[in-house]
């Protein structure tokens, strides 16, 4: 399937690895203030707070400098118009984008995605900063703690690719599949005139969003890119160009995700190639990396046994696999630096097929969440020592499990985890949650 699907040619030096947060922030706002042509951004959010506000500011510069800038900012439309999680009495990123573009003598565009009709059921979880002929590629989202405009920090992955094909391909399906469609409204609309999507634009906009591909000047020779977006489980391509990595290994894989929650297909395919004999390294935030971890000297919610939850599925993918362990055919690293969080996804393949995305290679993001993906095809091997100096400095925090037994069990977790951990298990809820989380 990969060689099939051909990809957009990138020459030696299209690729730059950015790796520490600051770097990406540095880069990100370089770019917008020396944009010529087109700017646009999809992410989960733009946040109001410090570093949402600096990057809004530098759009509108850049706008007020040069007018004819086309400036597009696409964020979930549901995660817009709503309060943090656990955070009482804030109303939601969309009062700060009214607010600045009715002060604004050159306003721009910022769009709200109503993947589904709530915000459980899936979200726009597309990845990309589109700059002029260069694209911006990480999991991160825009706030304090992605951008880390302080101390603490979320650490993802973050490249540059200097491609005016890539570019064009992935701003024509921003516009083709989400701009042009009537789900997709503006969430700086003044309150007193405000037209939002009808309920049946937004249950039928999951229907047209399904059919969402990149096009693009396709070959199948040399080092190359291929962009890969999928909504829904039948028919995805991304998805099905994750399991075509994980099956295609000769040696090694190197797998990052935040959550460890894999889709049974994915966990297939890992178990096939490690009875196979292949070196499987997969790095997974500590519980304690996890966005949603409680410290139990604070107060608890329920949102706080998610991490809980992730490290339970961990412990048993372990325990059913300690065989490998034992072999040194698995290696799980679990990554944890002070009390920042960990947000990486991606797989690398022999060192020669490099899949850069958004996904959280669980069954939310197999089948609810629109994601997107870069796989890069190096078969020649010329950018294998940047990715392993990449891989280098992920493990740089992280700590190896010899054993399950280095897992928390339900009875070590505080008692306000325990208690309804305990009540999912005796409701067997947990197939339901796993499915949505």
């Amino acid at each position: 399937m990969l060689t099939k699907l051909g990809g957009i040619s990138l020459h030696q030096d299209a690729i730059k690895w950015l790796l520490t947060p600051q770097s990406f922030k540095a880069e990100l706002i370089s770019r917008i203030q020396h944009a010529k042509q087109s700017i646009y951004i999809t992410a989960l959010y733009l946040e109001d707070d410090e570093a949402g506000r600096e990057v809004l500011q530098a759009l509108m510069t850049a706008k007020a400098e040069n007018p004819q800038l086309d400036i597009k900012v696409l964020v979930d439309f549901h995660r817009a118009r709503r309060g943090l999680i656990g955070h009482k009495g804030d109303s939601g990123n969309y009062l700060m984008y009214r607010k600045v573009m009715a002060e604004a003598e050159h306003p721009i565009e910022i769009l709200g995605v109503p993947v589904k009709s709530r915000e459980f059921m899936g979200v726009l979880h597309l990845k990309g900063f589109i700059i002029d002929d260069a694209v911006i590629y990480s999991g991160a989202s825009l706030n304090n703690i992605y951008l880390q405009q302080f101390e603490k920090y979320r650490f993802d992955r973050y490249h540059v690719i200097e491609s005016a094909e890539l570019a064009t391909s992935m701003r024509n399906m921003i516009t083709d599949y989400l701009v042009n469609d009537p789900a997709v409204c503006s969430l700086c609309q003044p309150k007193e005139t405000e037209i939002l999507p009808s309920k049946s634009e937004i249950r039928s906009f999951k229907l047209r969003l399904a059919q969402a591909k990149y096009e693009f000047p396709s070959t199948r020779i040399g080092t190359r890119v291929t962009p890969l977006v999928g909504l829904g489980r039948k028919k995805n391509r991304l998805n099905k160009a994750i399991i075509n990595l994980v099956d295609s290994a000769q040696h090694q894989l190197f797998i990052c995700t935040p959550y460890f929650n894999p889709p049974y297909a994915l966990v297939r395919s890992i178990v096939k190639q490690l009875r196979q004999g292949r070196k499987i390294n997969i790095v997974v935030g500590d519980k304690t990396a996890n966005d949603f971890y409680i410290p139990p000297e604070q107060d608890f919610s329920t949102i706080g046994a998610l991490p809980y939850m992730y490290e339970q599925s961990l412990r048993k993918f372990v325990k059913r696999q300690q065989w490998a362990v034992d072999q040194g055919l698995l290696n799980i690293y679990l990554w944890k630096h002070d009390n920042n969080s960990f947000h990486l996804k991606g797989i690398s393949v022999d060192d020669k097929r490099h899949l850069l995305t958004g996904s959280n290679l669980n069954p939310r993001a197999w089948a609810l969440d629109i994601e997107n993906g870069l796989v890069i095809d190096d078969e020649s091997g010329q950018w294998s020592d940047k990715f392993k100096e990449e891989q280098a400095h992920i493990l740089e925090h992280t700590t190896r499990l010899y054993h399950f037994s280095q897992i928390d069990t339900l009875q070590k977790y505080p008692a306000p985890v325990k208690k309804i951990m305990t009540r999912i298990n005796r409701i067997k809820a947990d197939f339901l949650l796993r499915r949505i989380l």
